[in-house]
């Protein structure tokens, strides 16, 4: 099979009778597949996908992974070409496809590829999760071509060229199956937020590139699993913006960049006491408590890592700070950070 499309469902039969016609109507290739992995579901899932969606594979797990190990279980035995993850919330369009298996096959050194990707209740603007392709900045914040922080821009054409970038929205991202596995899909330990980031840094740091296409387009409604300001979200993010610094920086910038980063994040918890956030405050708390707990396992991941890598040098990290950026000299596009991009031929 060319393309594996998997959507991992939990509780989701409201988004599959929703957003699955689209998906069906515009990838009708013999060449695709479309697969729902369901991570042990206790809604009428399985039967909606069975009754309602009969050309749709469905796959059954044991019990609730989460969406690093849901993902990494429903591939275990996949030997697509070419595995699209895809969230149960997105709406595709038509010809999405195409374009970026054509951009996937023109360079074997691209690893990973996503699509723009745009509100679904607000096309005419970037969505949050992944807009027109994702970056980070030296001390580890993620922020998009489109998306900077929380402000988000309306799509002029501005971002339109094919880019190489530092990661690919989980949402919608396409990766090679024969990378996928061997690189070991996403850190379980994550649970959710950021893997695919740190699948893309780990790709990057042994030599792959990750592009965005945005000849291909798809609607996010975003927030299905985890709505956005939601304290469990607050915890999983700086704690796992925590392991992805710790498994990948590069020896030279190791200390320096946890060092600053941790001063950081005591700001931003003292800005959610401040304001009354004292839930999202006791999270951050908690995620550095745990990253912690977690520095055994982290340093061994490191080292196999630091092992493999053939390069640390990746010019889709910004080297500057888009907190100080942001907030301090309050430039909200991300044309205006004068960082230049590599346009793929």
């Amino acid at each position: 099979m060319k393309v594996s499309i998997v959507i991992l469902n939990w509780n989701g039969s409201h988004h599959l009778r929703r957003f699955l016609p689209s998906l069906l109507k515009y990838s009708n290739y013999d060449w695709a597949e479309i697969v729902v992995a369901d991570n042990h579901s206790d809604d009428n899932s399985r039967e909606v996908v069975e009754k309602e969606f009969p050309n749709v594979k469905y796959l059954q797990l044991e019990k609730n992974h989460g969406f690093a190990e849901g993902y990494n279980q429903a591939l275990k035995k996949n030997n697509a070409e070419y595995i699209l993850l895809l969230n149960s919330d997105v709406e595709v369009t038509e010809n999405w496809l195409e374009p970026m298996v054509k951009l996937m096959d023109s360079n074997p050194l691209i690893g990973a590829c996503q699509p723009k990707i745009m509100q679904l209740d607000q096309p005419g603007k970037f969505e949050y999760a992944g807009a027109s392709g994702g970056f980070i900045d030296k001390y580890g914040y993620p922020f998009c071509r489109g998306r900077m922080i929380n402000f988000q821009e309306q799509d002029l054409g501005q971002y339109n060229d094919p880019i190489a970038v530092f990661w690919a929205s989980g949402a919608a991202i396409l990766v090679r199956g024969k990378l996928w596995h061997e690189f070991g899909g996403f850190d379980s330990d994550f649970w959710a937020h950021m893997e695919e980031i740190d699948l893309c840094w780990r790709m990057k740091n042994q030599g792959y590139m990750v592009a965005v296409c945005p000849g291909s387009t798809v609607l996010h409604l975003g927030g299905g699993s985890l709505a956005y300001g939601n304290p469990q979200k607050v915890y999983l993010n700086f704690r796992n913006n925590l392991f992805l610094l710790y498994k990948n920086l590069p020896k030279g910038k190791f200390y320096q960049t946890l060092f600053i980063r941790m001063l950081l994040d005591g700001v931003a918890a003292l800005q959610f006491l401040a304001t009354g956030q004292f839930r999202s405050f006791a999270k951050v708390m908690a995620a550095h408590r745990d990253f912690y707990k977690s520095l055994k396992k982290l340093g061994q991941k490191r080292k196999e890592l630091l092992a493999k890598a053939t390069t640390f040098k990746h010019a889709e990290i910004y080297r500057g700070s888009i907190i100080v950026d942001f907030f301090i000299f309050k430039k909200r596009k991300f044309s205006l950070l004068n960082f230049p991009t590599n346009e793929l031929k």
